[in-house]
């Protein structure tokens, strides 16, 4: 069975459990200067419709130390960008790698492309999902506090695409997630819908404060993503939810904040919380790397 790795919500709880336990031995190993060539000879295609900087150096370095290789393409630079069906792509790409990760910005175009490949699929980022960075979330949040069962983890912002993935990820993990977001950029209702249904507990408001206070962790994400339409719409609409000082002194003493990067100082977060002591933001980036590695090897029957 070919093994993809598209959402945490199509993977199992011990799978996802196994996937972390890994990364965190895969880590101590690079501090200690150990690298196994367990993917030796193998090559992953990543394909880019959209700028990267940590999913596509951490995906290279990965394959790298693991013994592999990586190629790296722009979706124009492949005959994808001149109309060739995303069904043709996937069964050549099928006969000359080992597994294909995909940046891009229809989620239908992951699925398509997972269901005619005959390698896994990764994905690396969609408008839906982002699964590979709530992993070096979770990663970098028990890292510091421990098991993330039964805590509070606050978001603060647009109920993007993270959003999503985080509250499949807390289906899994038995956190409690808060969000507080303007109505009009709540997370997608069947999302929410789907995880309720299996007991978790999800709280949806627009009072920052709500969500905030006694939190474990505070995760916010950039205001505007590429392709956005209307930034300055978006920017005025998400003002009110800017974590700053003041709000991070409402969650409980312990806490950490988390950001997938880039960041925009002074627009989402104000640069007293992202460069304070309780920011983890490049420990979190670091641990991209490491979950990155885990999910290879889960795609290779390895994990």
């Amino acid at each position: 069975m070919i093994k993809h790795f598209l959402d945490l919500s199509e993977i199992s709880t011990q799978d996802l459990r196994k996937i972390l336990k890994r990364a965190v031995s895969l880590k101590q190993q690079r501090l200690n200067g150990v690298f196994e060539p367990l993917l030796a000879n193998k090559k992953l295609a990543m394909i880019f419709e959209k700028n990267s900087t940590r999913t596509r150096v951490s995906f290279e370095v990965a394959m790298v130390e693991l013994g592999g290789h990586a190629l790296s393409f722009n979706g124009n630079e492949l005959q994808l960008g001149r109309g060739e069906s995303i069904a043709d792509t996937a069964q050549v790409l099928s006969r000359y790698v080992d597994a294909i990760m995909l940046r891009c910005h229809s989620h239908a175009k992951l699925v398509e492309l997972s269901e005619n490949a005959t390698i896994p699929v990764i994905n690396g980022l969609t408008e839906f999902s982002h699964p590979c960075q709530i992993l070096a979330d979770i990663l970098t949040f028990e890292e510091n506090l421990g098991d993330i069962a039964g805590k509070t983890i606050a978001w603060v912002g647009d109920g993007n695409k993270v959003a999503q993935s985080w509250i499949h990820a807390a289906a899994h993990l038995g956190c409690h997630f808060k969000i507080a977001c303007p109505p009009s950029l709540s997370p997608l209702p069947e999302v929410v819908s789907w995880a309720r249904n299996l007991g978790t507990d999800i709280i949806i408001t627009d009072d920052p404060s709500a969500v905030v206070s006694g939190a474990h962790a505070v995760i916010t994400d950039t205001w505007v993503s590429m392709g956005d339409p209307d930034a300055e719409a978006q920017v005025k609409l998400l003002t009110p939810y800017q974590v700053n000082g003041q709000l991070m002194e409402k969650a409980a003493p312990e806490a950490i904040f988390l950001h997938c990067l880039p960041a925009h100082r002074g627009e989402e977060v104000t640069a007293d919380v992202i460069d304070g002591p309780q920011s983890k933001v490049f420990d979190e980036a670091e641990n991209r790397l490491h979950v990155q590695k885990a999910v290879l090897l889960w795609c290779m029957g390895m994990v």
